[in-house]
């Protein structure tokens, strides 16, 4: 299953809706693959224009999908009608409803403490036969010797096929590069805020925001004194590399070596 790559200036997003992302992410477990998922937003692509750390996980994942609006705009305006939102906790709503049959199994990473635990219990009462073999809260802050082998045992005893990680972004795709061929965890998966929106620790835009692209300015008024600074900067930031590209003045090359592919 070959999926088109779209350069984002220099950032590689594949060409995928939220039907066809799930469609292979069932296919991956399904065949075994191990590897990571990032959802890209704005955010991501600005953020790997200084972070080489953070563009070498982009570069090296499993697949990466289209996580804001704006990014769907840029990919449909570059040719890619194919394309349309995969939003991280509608990717993870999709996931958990495919996977009520009880045939592949979920463990969640990550949140403030007790939020990967309620999520555990919201989803088990919402999507019945859900198979959530574990969760982990891990500290602000890389793990140490002891803690990574903890991690290390629990997950050799459950072995889940999909492994959820809410750290954002971007030290939970750094997390995800450095130790997802090392943990026995099948296909990791870095859904940010989901882990939150899901446990109703943080209020989630309604929909019509989300699928109009201000969902950005939604959360400014929720949470104006953590994401002020953080929206001042990002979008004057994506604009202006936007027109450095369009009017070629710089070039944005792919690194990746490899498509998206099963």
């Amino acid at each position: 299953m070959g999926i088109s790559t779209i350069n984002v200036l220099g950032a590689p997003l594949a060409e995928v809706n939220l039907d066809t992302a799930t469609e292979f992410l069932l296919n991956a477990a399904s065949a075994g693959r191990k590897g990571y998922v990032c959802v890209v937003s704005v955010h991501g692509v600005v953020e790997s224009q200084f972070n080489t750390k953070f563009l070498d996980a982009l570069n090296n994942s499993l697949l990466n999908t289209p996580d804001g609006m704006p990014l769907v705009w840029f990919g449909r305006i570059s040719g890619y009608s194919k394309i349309s939102r995969v939003y991280g906790p509608d990717l993870m709503l999709r996931m958990m409803q495919a996977t009520r049959d009880g045939r592949f199994s979920h463990f969640f990473f990550g949140g403030a403490p007790g939020v990967a635990e309620q999520l555990k219990k919201e989803f088990e009462q919402r999507y019945s036969g859900v198979k959530i073999v574990g969760t982990f809260t891990p500290p602000f802050r890389p793990l140490n010797e002891i803690e990574l082998a903890a991690l290390k045992t629990t997950l050799n005893e459950v072995r889940p096929h999909f492994f959820w990680v809410g750290l954002g972004t971007p030290k939970q795709e750094i997390f995800m590069m450095e130790h997802s061929e090392h943990l026995n965890a099948g296909i990791m998966l870095g859904v940010g805020a989901a882990f939150d929106f899901h446990s109703g620790r943080i209020q989630q835009a309604p929909r019509w925001i989300r699928h109009n692209g201000f969902e950005w300015l939604f959360r400014l008024i929720k949470e104006p004194r953590r994401l002020w600074m953080r929206y001042a900067v990002i979008v004057p930031v994506f604009l202006w590399h936007v027109f450095l590209s369009a009017t070629r003045i710089r070039s944005y090359p792919l690194s990746r070596k490899r498509p998206f592919e099963l």
